[in-house]
């Protein structure tokens, strides 16, 4: 099982990325689908996750109204699109599925089996 971000890049304040996240071995339309951030000397933060199948949304405080994810069962692939991007926007930006997860547990990056590999976003002002 491999997940495979990518989409990060350098963008000024004010504007917007998508990122993706393709699934290979796996197939990840049931799956509980999440993207996490983790900058410089910080843990790795809940960014915005979708709830197994039935398409229900969740996302970080920090990002509501900002980020929007989706999936695109049959490319296999999870999408984050941001926008009105911030420098405190700027980490490493995760992907990552479960097939197994529980809505309470949505939030925590320990209730994820299978993780990509990160992707760079950084935000300047």
């Amino acid at each position: 099982v491999q997940l495979q971000a990518s989409g990060g890049g350098l963008v000024q304040a004010g504007g917007s990325l998508r990122l993706s996240c393709t699934s290979s071995g796996r197939t990840v339309s049931r799956d509980s689908v999440a993207w996490f951030r983790q900058a410089p000397g910080k843990e790795r933060e809940f960014v915005a996750g979708l709830f197994r199948s039935g398409g229900s949304t969740y996302y970080g405080d920090s990002v509501k109204g900002r980020f929007t994810i989706s999936r695109d069962n049959a490319k296999n692939t999870v999408f984050l699109q941001m926008s009105s991007l911030t420098p405190e926007d700027t980490a490493i930006y995760y992907c990552a599925a479960s097939g197994s997860l529980i809505l309470s547990s949505i939030r925590s990056p320990h209730a994820y089996a299978y993780w990509g590999q990160g992707t760079q976003v950084t935000v300047s002002s």
